[in-house]
């Protein structure tokens, strides 16, 4: 195939400059007076080929550009120095002016002189306006992560930091310049720090969301190895079909060791009233046993006098020296036994209660400090289950026992889960069950689980799951434990529902 003659080429050349209408495409002279002035000129500038023919080009330039002498120092730039390119303001014939991106290039003879200047015009104030609002959105951004009082984190879908407060350096003691770029688990201990791109994956395959939109209590690392609990909420947006996640962090540090302080002032109340209860039993016990352990000392005395005397004893005041006796410790027995019926009955006040809310405020009391143990509950509360009868103080102090004891008998297991569970029971009874993955209990143990001082720990009293059990057979219930599936252990217990039913509270 022949080459296409220079005369060919130099049409097409100059049909393919006229049809560009993105642009201004126009010619001058040495001087600066237009000589070409292309379609797209027209379009871009509003003046029309007749109009501004042999009209200098400065007329394109601004008052303020005219007065400083810019469109000649353009030009002696791009002669002495070749093709120049600069971003300015430009007008049009209207007197509107645009932001330009003008590119001005020496045109010379065969011999080498200055035969004029050709001009390229792109109008970039769309560009321009973007680029500033692109500026002052991430100013603003910077100003909010300078200010908001939270950590914020930003990540994208593979865990890399793209942004990080002020309030996330000074809570982790990391620079935003020593984080970004880097992988948001470097902020994670373990479990965490090993697990979290595979959260990320799971999410990005199911959708599935654990933490995203809900929020969650974990435990964070800083820059100097201490680790603190923390209360996260992810928001998740899509830009450009990229994702990215923003976390919320509240450090719980303070708010737990104020709970510490309440737990540990709340234990030596309980510790204070169980004494001044035992106290009170005591001396009640002993003022009440008083005469009849009196008495049948007496009686056994006076019997066993006599016995010793010399010949046959008097049986008439043996027998009655004896029958006596054996009253009084009859009525000692009733006396125990009546306390004991009021330790076992109390003063029980059962009125309608809400069982979801009991569970919340005996659970948050119940787990403080197993988040940090990595100790992980669910809670599968039936819905249609809330209202039950019960003395809320007494139910709540079985669910916080069984709760302590789940989480003691975790320890440092590898699974840690603990599953509170409500479902409806026989003759319009409501099981609540409190299950864990520790070790399970020994079979020599499980029989005399709910006794008085039966203990599978060094430091209890025993006294624990007799009282549950207590508490429960007065509300007309009853407890009992079985091996959960997979390891483990399931205790249950059961009281009345109220759902559907009217009982004056």
């Amino acid at each position: 195939m022949a080459p296409p003659r220079l005369g060919t080429l130099a049409e097409d050349l100059a049909l393919f400059v006229e049809s560009a209408t993105d642009r201004a495409v126009l010619l001058t002279d040495a001087e600066g007076r237009v000589t070409a002035w292309l379609k797209g000129a027209e379009t871009l500038m509003g003046w029309g080929r007749d109009e501004i023919a042999g009209e200098p080009a400065d007329r394109l330039y601004p008052i303020g550009d005219l007065t400083a002498g810019l469109p000649a120092l353009e030009r002696a730039a791009a002669a002495d120095n070749g093709p120049q390119r600069s971003e300015g303001w430009r007008v049009r014939k209207d007197g509107s002016e645009f932001a330009a991106d003008t590119t001005i290039v020496a045109l010379r003879n065969p011999d080498g002189s200055l035969r004029g200047f050709g001009l390229s015009i792109v109008d970039i104030t769309a560009r321009k306006a973007a680029e500033q609002a692109l500026a002052h959105s991430e100013l603003h951004v910077r100003s909010i992560l300078a200010t908001v009082p939270s950590a914020m984190v930003v990540i994208d879908e593979l865990g890399t930091m793209l942004s990080f407060s002020a309030a996330a350096e000074k809570l982790f003691g990391w620079s935003e310049a020593d984080v970004i770029g880097r992988n948001v688990k470097m902020l994670m201990p373990n479990p965490d720090h090993d697990r979290h791109d595979q959260y990320l994956s799971r999410y990005r395959s199911t959708g599935e969301r654990r933490i995203i939109g809900i929020g969650r209590i974990i435990v964070a690392q800083r820059r100097d190895g201490t680790q603190f609990p923390m209360e996260l909420s992810v928001g998740e947006a899509s830009s450009d079909g990229r994702r990215i996640f923003t976390g919320f962090i509240r450090d719980l540090s303070e708010e737990q060791r104020a709970e510490f302080k309440l737990q540990e002032l709340q234990s030596e109340l309980i510790h204070v009233a169980r004494v001044s209860a035992m106290g009170t039993m005591a001396s009640t016990l002993a003022h009440e046993l008083n005469q009849p352990l009196t008495a049948i000392a007496n009686y056994t005395h006076a019997a066993s006098d006599l016995l010793g005397r010399d010949g046959a004893p008097p049986v008439d005041l043996l027998q009655e020296a004896v029958s006596e006796a054996a009253k009084e410790a009859l009525r000692a027995g009733n006396i125990v036994r009546r306390l004991r019926d009021f330790v076992a009955r109390g003063e029980v006040e059962q009125r309608v209660e809400n069982l979801p809310d009991m569970i919340d405020e005996a659970s948050r009391l119940a787990l403080m400090g197993a988040r940090e143990r990595s100790v992980r509950t669910i809670f599968k509360i039936d819905p249609a289950i809330e209202k039950v009868v019960a003395d809320r103080v007494q139910i709540q102090q079985v669910i916080v026992n069984l709760l302590r004891n789940a989480v003691d008998a975790i320890g440092e297991g590898a699974v840690r889960e603990i599953t509170v569970t409500t479902a409806r029971d026989l003759q319009g009874m409501v099981r609540i069950s409190v299950a864990d993955t520790g070790s399970g209990i020994a079979d020599e143990v499980q029989a005399q689980l709910f006794e008085a001082f039966a203990s599978t720990k060094e430091q209890g009293m025993g006294l624990g799951l007799s009282i549950c059990r207590t508490i429960v057979e007065a509300h007309g219930g009853r407890i009992w434990a079985e091996p959960r599936e997979g390891g483990g252990t399931v205790f249950q217990f059961t009281i009345m529902s109220a759902d559907g039913e009217e009982i004056d509270e």
